[in-house]
């Protein structure tokens, strides 16, 4: 049964690769049935389960992966973003930093992908809180942004439903849902910008501290850690350059990944500052 089960998911592989995600996940299915003790199975079907957008089963899959093997990465790093999807940030949040806690102890190379899910389920988070702070503020501007929430919901169920009828394949239904989403988060933002013009007091200029850029990838630490020379880099970012030329960046001496310490006052103010400004993710 077992090489039945490899079998089917030498087959997945080949699907998936091929961007057939609906026949991987079936070949997946059928090693599972023959072997449920394997949680490569499941998580190869939670990933063919993400390109079908399939929430729910991906989160099946990923739960039965922990229970089979707590210490699986990519279980938690699918698990975080279906629950992302399904509009659950907390939950997603646990998730990731349970991803990149893995991540970091295992030295994997995977780490900047998991790092950039955990700011972007930050940024979530506060969007989300910014659009109460907003509503709460402004019953008209909260009215307007529901209209176009609503528009943007009933444009994304008349494309599913043209894949659902065969007229349009699935990466075309795919790509004119990012649209809808894309043009609708444009008005959104364009409008609450309107707003804040009109209301001074609400409008801060958006400036992003020199101290919470990372010098290596320019982009916002979330897990900065520091070097035998004071300079500090996010973690994902001076683990990849050590994995390519083990010096440091600065002096160009030898730098081991044994020589780095987490700069825990510095990823302490890079939280808070990413709690009250989630903006500062996309700069």
């Amino acid at each position: 049964m077992e090489s039945q089960a490899m079998e089917y998911k030498e087959r997945g592989n080949r699907r998936f690769e091929d961007g057939d995600y609906k026949g991987a996940e079936k070949c997946y299915t059928e090693a599972i049935v023959r072997d449920p003790s394997n949680h490569i199975f499941f998580t190869n079907r939670a990933f063919a389960r993400i390109k079908l957008s399939s929430w729910a089963g991906v989160i099946d899959d990923c739960e039965k992966t922990i229970e089979l093997c707590p210490q699986s990465m990519k279980a938690y790093y699918y698990l975080a973003q279906a629950q992302v999807e399904l509009n659950r940030p907390n939950e997603a949040l646990n998730s990731a930093l349970k991803a990149y806690e893995i991540c970091v102890n295992v030295g994997s190379p995977s780490m900047g992908y998991v790092s950039a899910l955990v700011l972007r389920i930050k940024k979530e988070l506060w969007d989300h809180r910014e659009r109460g702070r907003i509503r709460e503020q402004n019953e008209l501007l909260a009215e307007m942004i529901d209209r176009l929430e609503r528009a943007r919901d009933a444009q994304t169920a008349v494309a599913r439903e043209k894949l659902g009828r065969g007229e349009k394949p699935r990466s075309g239904v795919e790509e004119e849902i990012k649209i809808i989403q894309e043009i609708s988060q444009r008005k959104i933002d364009e409008l609450q910008r309107v707003f804040a013009l009109a209301h001074p007091n609400n409008l801060k200029k958006r400036e992003v501290p020199d101290w919470i850029i990372d010098n290596i990838s320019f982009s916002v630490m979330h897990d900065p850690v520091v070097t035998k020379t004071g300079q500090s880099y996010d973690r994902s970012s001076i683990m990849e350059h050590i994995r390519r030329s083990k010096t440091d960046p600065l002096t160009r001496e030898p730098l081991y990944e044994s020589e780095l310490r987490p700069n825990l006052a510095l990823k302490q103010a890079c939280g808070a500052f990413l709690e009250e400004n989630g903006w500062a993710v996309d700069w």
